[in-house]
């Protein structure tokens, strides 16, 4: 009896887990680390950047906003998964829509506990962000275009925390975000195409919904050209150390998705086209110690001394 109460809390934690998508946020931490060092702070040691107090409350404070983000909007969208998601949906239902919603407030309140314990402005930005992934979830994602762009918007948004915290507003900085935003935005309009029977059960207008699979797929051809922008503009104008290696490499993938977009008719095929935009979007992350890979020897260095 003991070990049959103990497997169910196992899968319900297991089910919480799957629900927060607890497998993506320390790839978000990372990236905000990462970021930290390589990009928005380059004059400091990178220990002194990792062992910075004040960074790690607002990487811990965006992770948990995150992973709160990530419950309302299980919460919202638990009809459509049904449909989307059958596998997914039936684990993640082990645990209630209470108990959800317990758990979201609690992390809420955590997160702006610990924003607080940065200053007021960082509480106020948190408060903010906890705000409109609310109302991009309980509202504006059920619209086409407005949907996506908040989505994406939404996911950079803990990058600016901590450039807001580090005070550099540096255009190279822009076009590192421009490259990812057109990317997420890229990736939800394919989650779009994905879903597409499930948004159209739960009355979703979303932009494949509206206007159909062909129109939805000239607008990603589009997005996906216009990362050349700033990819030319990190390559060419700005320093990026070896990290043209990744944008090479990253424009190459996307011709090969443009092809297998225009293919693609069934949810598998969109799935395959989502999983592509993930890993070039996680490539890109760890990456991102290409730009000056001297950072990592010196840190190395430095932790073997202590």
């Amino acid at each position: 009896m003991a070990s049959r109460k103990a497997k169910l809390v196992l899968m319900k934690i297991f089910s919480l887990f799957s629900v927060v998508r607890g497998y993506n946020i320390p790839v978000i931490a990372l990236a905000q680390y990462l970021s930290a060092i390589f990009i928005l702070d380059r004059e400091s040691r990178a220990l002194d950047i990792i062992l910075d107090p004040n960074l790690f409350l607002i990487v811990l404070a965006s992770s948990l906003t995150i992973a709160s983000g990530y419950i309302i909007n299980n919460f919202y969208d638990a009809q459509k998964d049904l449909i989307n998601r059958p596998k997914k949906s039936m684990l993640d239902r082990l645990v209630s829509q209470g108990t959800k919603l317990q758990v979201y407030f609690v992390l809420n309140f955590i997160v702006v506990l610990l924003a607080f314990m940065v200053s007021w402005r960082a509480a106020v930005f948190f408060a903010g962000y906890i705000f409109l992934i609310w109302f991009y979830s309980h509202k504006l994602k059920k619209y086409p275009v407005i949907g996506n762009l908040t989505a994406a918007f939404l996911a950079v948004l803990p990058f600016f925390g901590i450039l807001m915290y580090f005070k550099n507003f540096y255009q190279v900085i822009f076009a590192h975000a421009t490259f990812l935003y057109l990317l997420i935005l890229t990736r939800e309009l394919i989650k779009d195409l994905e879903n597409i029977k499930g948004d159209i059960v739960a009355d979703y207008r979303t932009i494949p919904v509206m206007f159909g699979e062909s129109m939805s797929k000239t607008i990603i051809t589009v997005l996906t050209f216009l990362t050349v922008v700033p990819v030319y503009l990190l390559i060419d104008v700005y320093d990026v150390g070896y990290m043209d290696i990744y944008f090479y490499t990253g424009m190459i993938v996307i011709v090969c998705f443009l092809f297998k977009l225009w293919k693609a008719t069934t949810h598998d095929e969109y799935l395959q086209l989502h999983n592509i935009l993930k890993v070039l979007i996680v490539a890109g992350v760890f990456s991102i110690v290409l730009i000056d890979p001297e950072v990592l020897v010196h840190g190395r260095k430095l932790l073997s001394a202590i």
